[in-house]
């Protein structure tokens, strides 16, 4: 089933479009928090967003460009604003279409059917990304983002980062990380677990994330 992000403001007609949805058999999420709409993607992780441009706090450009850092996913506009510019912009944002309000559900229903072909229909595309709190990493591309800052880490790092955000607060033992680490052509031991631990330490850091991977004395690391 194909997940649809709703990012509209006027609930009248973001519960319209996600009625419509539904029955075509797409399930949905709209977004409430205008504030954070990062955190709910990463959380919902959706296949194609519909997106407003007059949004509290930040536009819907703003939005879509912080959606184009993390993924190529369909998105398509959905707005009052008819100039040629804002069309342009749109697009070159990373947009993916443009529908005028007012406008048939109908053709959002076709136009959403369309991207998604366009996106999925010759390829199994998995979503790779993470989030803990405020905190989202995306897997591909090695990317660690925390509201307006972010940073890469290199692949062992990123494994680490992995596997302790999937255990959330719960302790990760020492020998369980390390085997994360482990290839076909090097052998990990405990103090290369280490150096990598206090790497990724000091880039969390830098995006304001100090103190974020905590030691459990003999027993491994976790997440605060």
């Amino acid at each position: 089933m194909y997940k649809i992000l709703i990012v509209e403001d006027d609930t009248t007609i973001s519960s319209i479009i996600e009625e419509k949805l539904n029955k075509w058999g797409y399930k949905t999420f709209k977004v409430l928090n205008f504030e954070d709409v990062i955190s709910d993607y990463a959380s919902f992780q959706p296949h194609l967003v519909l997106i407003d441009i007059n949004l509290p706090y930040y536009d819907g450009f703003y939005w879509c460009a912080k959606i184009r850092q993390l993924s190529n996913i369909p998105i398509i506009f959905i707005s009052s604003r008819d100039t040629d510019s804002d069309k342009i912009r749109a697009i070159s944002q990373g947009g993916d279409d443009y529908i005028e309000k007012p406008f048939s559900m109908d053709l959002l229903i076709a136009k959403v059917q369309a991207a998604l072909r366009r996106a999925y229909s010759y390829s199994d595309q998995t979503l790779n990304i993470q989030q803990y709190k405020d905190l989202i990493y995306d897997i591909e591309r090695l990317k660690v983002i925390c509201g307006e800052k972010e940073i890469e880490l290199t692949p062992n790092e990123g494994k680490i980062l992995t596997v302790l955000m999937r255990n959330g607060s719960k302790v990760v033992s020492r020998t369980r990380l390390i085997r994360a680490l482990w290839d076909d052509e090097s052998f990990v031991d405990d103090n290369t677990l280490t150096v990598n631990v206090n790497r990724l330490r000091r880039k969390l850091k830098t995006i304001g994330l100090e103190g974020y991977i905590k030691t459990n004395k003999g027993e491994g690391y976790r997440l605060i």
